[in-house]
């Protein structure tokens, strides 16, 4: 197949460019690149790998959400954005590509001691993203093994500053304050970081049979704590219920009294002017005529003698008028008569008292 000058010696340049496999800008150049992370343990993983670098065939197709550097006889020429470019071949290189979504870097397994000088394992990821093409490509070797080995240190200097118990309560402060000092340490490098999460975190084995002890402790701890709650609040609740039932019943009680009272004066009351009407209605009849009086003579003389008699009945002894034949019934008729009579006279200013004198007999 014929072959121009021109094509011949771009597709030498790029055959070389596969071949050679040292020096920074050909490590950039060469087919596949992987970033590697040492961790605690001393392991070593990568994190991705980068597609080789495409070639200036004079025209460049950027993808979306990415960013090219153009380096013109090695020095930086310009930044190609998203779209179709146009570049001089063999004068124009395409130096860095850079990925402008967020990228998960995992951040492995790596020891680190607490404040109370407690041994634990933890790991974790990191959300970054490149800000600014420039910067990540001029500012730092590999900003991505760098973000990674940032967030290591920061990490453990970090967990120093914690307890054991506030390292597992307090992750989110934990991976807000690894976020920031992150940040202030990346700002030159083009790169940001958008948030750290703590995955794992693995204490000693003979710490972790101890926090279960003591989680165990714990919920014993608790579980009497509500037994005695649910007994007291019980006792509260039955002497308040026997306490209201007491005042319950009081004021039933007194509710019960103030009606019976209310009844009696009521019928005392309705006593009285029963009385009083009768007493009206009989000096009303007293007064209309003769037949009237004596009528009242006669029902005080019958009520008189009806005395005398239960008198008489339920005792050995009775109390009778004294005077001139005041043992005679004839008498004790004319007496009671005349006292029936009295009573429709006027009362006079001063009366006369008779004299009683208590005889028994057999």
């Amino acid at each position: 197949m014929y072959r121009s000058p021109l094509a011949r010696y771009v597709f030498r340049r790029a055959d070389l460019a596969g071949k050679i496999g040292s020096g920074r800008r050909n490590f950039h150049r060469t087919g596949v690149a992987l970033r590697t992370f040492r961790g605690g343990d001393g392991t070593i993983s990568s994190s991705r790998s980068r597609k080789a670098l495409p070639i200036n065939l004079g025209i460049i197709v950027v993808p979306q959400q990415s960013n090219y550097i153009v380096e013109r006889f090695g020095k930086f020429y310009r930044l190609l954005n998203p779209g179709i470019e146009f570049l001089i071949p063999l004068v124009d290189q395409i130096a860095y590509t850079h990925s402008l979504k967020e990228e998960a870097l995992s951040i492995p397994n790596q020891t680190a001691v607490t404040r109370d000088n407690v041994t634990i394992t933890i790991d974790g990821v990191l959300y970054v993203k490149v800000e600014d093409a420039y910067n990540a490509s001029y500012g730092v070797e590999d900003p991505h093994l760098a973000m990674s080995l940032l967030a290591q240190t920061t990490m453990r200097s970090e967990l120093g500053k914690l307890t054991l118990d506030k390292t597992f309560k307090e992750r989110e402060t934990l991976n807000e304050l690894i976020v920031d000092r992150i940040n202030k340490a990346a700002k030159p490098w083009g790169i940001r970081c958008i948030r750290y999460e703590i995955r794992d975190i693995h204490p000693a084995e003979g710490v972790r049979r101890a926090m279960e002890l003591q989680a165990e402790a714990e919920r014993r701890k608790r579980a009497q704590i509500l037994d005695s709650e649910a007994e007291m609040q019980s006792d509260i609740n039955v002497a308040q219920g026997h306490k209201t039932s007491m005042i319950l019943t009081s004021e039933a009680e007194k509710v019960e009294k103030v009606n019976q009272g209310l009844g009696e004066a009521n019928a005392i009351l309705a006593r009285m002017r029963a009385i009083s009407e009768s007493l009206d209605l009989i000096s009303e009849a007293v007064n209309a005529n003769e037949k009237g009086r004596q009528a009242v003579k006669l029902r005080v003389l019958e009520q008189y003698i009806h005395s005398f008699h239960e008198i008489a009945r339920k005792t050995n002894s009775i109390v009778v008028p004294g005077g001139k034949g005041g043992s005679d019934m004839s008498s004790f008729v004319a007496q009671a008569i005349t006292l029936a009579t009295k009573l429709n006279e006027p009362v006079p200013d001063e009366g006369e008292g008779g004299e009683a004198t208590e005889t028994g007999r057999e």
